[in-house]
């Protein structure tokens, strides 16, 4: 019978490694066409590799844990052979459950050790064993009897080291490189929310019947930073050399938390959609980082973003610009504070903005600007939409 290759395939534009995250299949296990064998990561997204045919799984070339580039032969298929069909796994019966348990040297003490460890009440777990094996001696109890302290075994403090993700590198790598080559500056404003509140109490339940998507806050964001960004275009440009490149289209990129770290998928032509349109937009990304379906087109591209800690109880951070972006906003949690209020002091409820932009391409001024735009947007919604 012919053997099948398991090929890794194209990644995306600019990715040509990854790493084996895992295989879902074993040799000599059977495997039915477009059955998932093995999960890639790359430092953008993760990628499911499914079986080109029907047979065996033969032979894996590449373990987990090793990188590969795009073409690369990871596995081999038997087409239309038998194999094993993975079986569930059973619970362990006691003695073998006792013979797995770590040995503890010990567990078994001759007659003499164990009287005197008894008489002088002293725990053998405690003692570190000189004996074959790592056992305790007669000698090493007396020793704890004489010299408690420096009969004690050391003890160890528990760690676990984990090999970082492509993804989490990257992360990594990107964000001190936006330190290392940006000039990197926060500046920061505080957001009455009270209105975009009310507006979405009154309106939410028509506004979830109309669209089948929730009314939440993002939305409002987006829509603001839109306006301010066509008000200050200088932090919707990028540094290229010596030029600035002006960007004429706002694809915001929106930071979502993922339990492999923090990824930021693009929401193309924002500028272009409604608030539903946006909450759908949202949504729809949101789902596909928490299943890891997020393609490379998905996190490229963006010309802005927005990360919004206060989900997480951040009251207020310095955001890491996402290169080659200029500007960042970050939202955070929202929290009643006594503002004054037309000469009267109220409970509002309250929200700090964090803009961190490259000075390099952006003064302080239109920082400034760009946030109070934001600012004057969120506390009166019907800015816009009148798009003033």
């Amino acid at each position: 019978m012919a053997n099948k290759e398991i090929i890794v395939p194209q990644l995306g534009e600019s990715v040509s490694e990854a790493t084996i995250a895992t295989w879902h299949k074993q040799p000599g296990e059977a495997v039915v066409t477009d059955e998932l064998l093995v999960e890639l990561e790359t430092d953008k997204v993760t990628l499911e590799v499914n079986a080109p045919a029907s047979g065996k799984l033969v032979e894996i070339k590449i373990p987990e844990g090793e990188t590969v580039e795009v073409g690369a032969l990871i596995g081999l298929i038997e087409e239309g052979a038998a194999g094993e069909a993975k079986a569930p796994a059973a619970a362990a019966p006691e003695a073998a459950k006792q013979a797995e348990a770590p040995a503890n040297a010990n567990q078994h003490l001759s007659p003499a050790p164990r009287k005197i460890a008894a008489d002088n009440n002293v725990d053998t777990n405690n003692v570190q064993g000189t004996g074959k094996g790592g056992r305790v001696t007669k000698g090493d109890v007396l020793n704890a009897v004489n010299n408690p302290a420096a009969a004690a075994a050391p003890t160890e403090k528990p760690v676990e080291r984990v090999r970082m993700s492509k993804l989490r590198q990257k992360i990594a790598e990107r964000l001190k490189e936006s330190q290392n080559t940006a000039a990197i500056l926060s500046t920061f404003n505080e957001v009455d929310m009270t209105e975009v509140i009310a507006l979405r109490k009154e309106y939410k339940d028509d506004f979830f019947e109309k669209h089948g998507v929730k009314l939440g806050f993002m939305s409002f964001f987006v829509k603001a930073c839109i306006e301010a960004l066509k008000a200050v275009p200088a932090v919707n440009a990028e540094i290229d050399g010596t030029d600035i490149i002006y960007k004429n289209f706002y694809d915001v990129g929106v930071a979502v938390g993922t339990p492999q770290g923090l990824v930021v998928p693009v929401l193309r032509n924002a500028d272009k959609l409604s608030i539903s349109g946006i909450e759908q937009g949202i949504m729809d990304l949101a789902i596909k980082a928490r299943d890891g379906k997020l393609t490379v087109e998905d996190l490229t591209g963006g010309t802005f973003t927005i990360s919004n800690g206060g989900v997480y109880g951040s009251l207020l951070s310095t955001p890491i610009i996402n290169p080659p972006q200029s500007g960042i906003l970050g939202m955070h949690k929202m929290q009643e504070r006594p503002m004054v209020v037309n000469g009267e002091v109220k409970v509002r409820q309250m929200m700090y903005l964090a803009l961190s932009y490259d000075h390099r391409i952006i003064d302080g001024k239109e920082a400034v600007t760009f946030l109070v735009k934001v600012k004057e947007a969120i506390e009166d919604p019907r800015r816009l939409l009148l798009g003033v």
